[in-house]
């Protein structure tokens, strides 16, 4: 997934984002969060359909320094289900970018943002590193989010997604809840 033109991590960072994601099914299932309300226990209920920042979030509920690894970014081709989401035509290549969001070492949530290419669109997303994406979209004044999609998720406990949209930048963003997170804050740990 990474181009030339961006920074190249250890392969062993790069393998343990590839495997994370490619666990996930090629057209993954989704609903919209109203559906899977009656299911699910309202501790995550919390979490998973909030529409604020879960940056912000995160960095309230972590009893540790909170940060953001950077596994892999670049120019990649999406899945089914993300192209589709974003109007795509498969086969089209778009930014990737995957990072954990860190609770000290403890990893809590995997995040997945997808971007369709656009002329001067993508400079913003490409220069975040490993800072948060979440405060820095955040941050927009003119930021759109489209409503929460979610599925149950074998790898973790709950994976959610949005669109959202800045300026002429259009952003899928996926969030698996890892398991770790609801071991640290006595969450109930499956879906």
């Amino acid at each position: 997934m990474s181009s030339s033109s961006s920074p190249r991590l250890p392969s062993s960072a790069r393998s343990r984002s590839t495997l994370s994601w490619q666990r996930t099914p090629t057209l993954r299932r989704w609903s919209p969060a109203a559906a899977w309300r009656p299911a699910m226990d309202p501790r995550w209920w919390r979490w998973v359909a909030s529409t604020d920042s879960l940056t912000a979030r995160l960095i309230a509920a972590s009893p540790r320094p909170f940060r953001v690894r950077l596994l892999d970014e670049g120019i990649g081709v999406p899945r089914c289900d993300e192209a589709q989401s974003l109007g795509l035509a498969p086969g089209r290549v778009a930014w990737i970018r995957e990072v954990l969001l860190m609770s000290g070492e403890h990893p809590w949530v995997a995040a997945r943002s997808v971007a369709p290419l656009t002329r001067g669109g993508c400079r913003s997303l490409r220069a975040l590193g490993e800072r948060s994406l979440g405060s820095w979209l955040f941050a927009q004044p003119d930021l759109e989010r489209g409503p929460i999609e979610l599925s149950a998720d074998p790898a973790g406990v709950w994976l959610r997604r949005s669109r959202f949209r800045h300026g002429r930048i259009q952003l899928l963003v996926q969030e698996r809840f890892l398991t770790q997170m609801a071991a640290d804050l006595g969450l109930p740990p499956g879906a």
